[in-house]
């Protein structure tokens, strides 16, 4: 299938640059994945799509600030970092710009030498990997020296680094945040546990791979970057208790109906508590085995993304339905509006 099929024309001004200043005062689309039928609400009438005995399906990943700027301690060159994956104790899976300026045992510090980083490997397209030193606790020192990996489409800075997460983020380790669940707040969730609607949480920590662009020209070539998921005896036991007594899983972001997926796949269509890395490529044709339906943000297009979100509702409902979306002005991307599909 061609990488072409699923590009759409966006206007950059569509592209939200800034949170609005109420979570849920952001738009809904409500696309009906077998006819295609679109209508337009606000991100609060979700309420009143959900029934008694659905359960949504929420990820609890908090995001690190992992953008740290240092300089190189012999030369006193910038030197940007970005976090991305920890292997093992102090070491890290990093990207570094410039990168010509970072060989095999060059030490970085940041914030006055309260954080230095010694460059053990170095790998194409800017990775490199890098040993932290420090005093105290890792995630601590990186509260106070590191800024929030944005997206690159947002050029403005963050106000607030806390709308770059969601109101339930609690399991340290993500490079990007769950955007979907950015909507929710904590009222909004109570009114959804009071209309008997399951909320059950999962974790997985994104990672950068999820804005790289397909390369590729046919998609089933493209190599799909691995994430860390989680899913807890509780959750597993929810969702199985949901399916037996035919209520839906609706699955809040990409992130989330990967995670199902992977473990309704590995399982025949069971959920258990698992853990481990999940690399899951989901396109058209694609036949899904742990959800009914999904909540999602607007993609970029010929990203992995709408390629997954297709898969569930169809292409040509998809891109129908963006088309629609450009028309009617909806906010783009990671802080822009919702579409539910169900």
């Amino acid at each position: 299938m061609k990488v072409e099929l699923f590009d759409f024309h966006l206007p950059e001004e569509l592209i939200a640059q800034t949170p609005l200043e109420q979570r849920d005062a952001s738009r809904l689309m409500v696309l009906n994945k077998k006819t295609g039928d679109v209508s337009h609400h606000m991100f609060h009438d979700l309420l009143d799509y959900l029934q008694e005995g659905d359960c949504l399906v929420l990820n609890d990943t908090r995001v690190l600030p992992a953008r740290l700027f240092g300089t190189k301690e012999d030369t006193g060159a910038n030197i940007e970092v970005l976090l991305l994956k920890q292997t093992e104790g102090d070491m890290w899976e990093t990207l570094v710009k410039p990168a010509k300026r970072v060989k095999e045992g060059t030490v970085i510090s940041f914030g006055d030498g309260r954080l230095t980083a010694v460059c053990k490997a170095a790998s194409d397209q800017g990775g490199r990997l890098l040993e932290f030193r420090y005093e105290g606790i890792f995630y601590e020192v990186l509260e106070q020296l590191g800024e929030m990996p944005l997206p690159p489409y947002i050029k403005e800075r963050l106000g607030d680094r806390e709308r770059y997460q969601t109101v339930f983020a609690r399991e340290q380790g993500s490079a990007a945040a769950p955007t979907a669940g950015l909507h929710f707040t904590e009222s909004m969730l109570e009114e959804i546990k009071a209309k008997g609607i399951h909320i059950a949480f999962l974790t997985l920590h994104v990672g950068l791979g999820t804005f790289r662009p397909v390369s590729v020209d046919n998609l089933e070539e493209h190599d799909m970057h691995s994430e860390f998921y989680q899913v807890s005896e509780g959750t597993a036991t929810l969702l199985n208790h949901v399916r037996e007594n035919g209520g839906r899983i609706i699955s809040v972001g990409t992130t989330s109906t990967r995670t199902l997926e992977t473990i309704a796949t590995e399982h025949n269509g069971r959920f258990v508590a698992s853990s481990g890395w999940t690399n899951i490529f989901i396109f058209p044709g694609y036949e899904f085995k742990a959800i009914d339906g999904m909540i999602t943000n607007f993609h970029l297009p010929k990203s992995t993304l709408i390629m997954l979100v297709s898969a569930l509702a169809g292409r040509e409902h998809v891109i129908s339905a963006y088309e629609k979306a450009v028309e009617e002005k909806y906010r783009f991307f990671s802080f822009g509006d919702a579409m539910l599909i169900l």
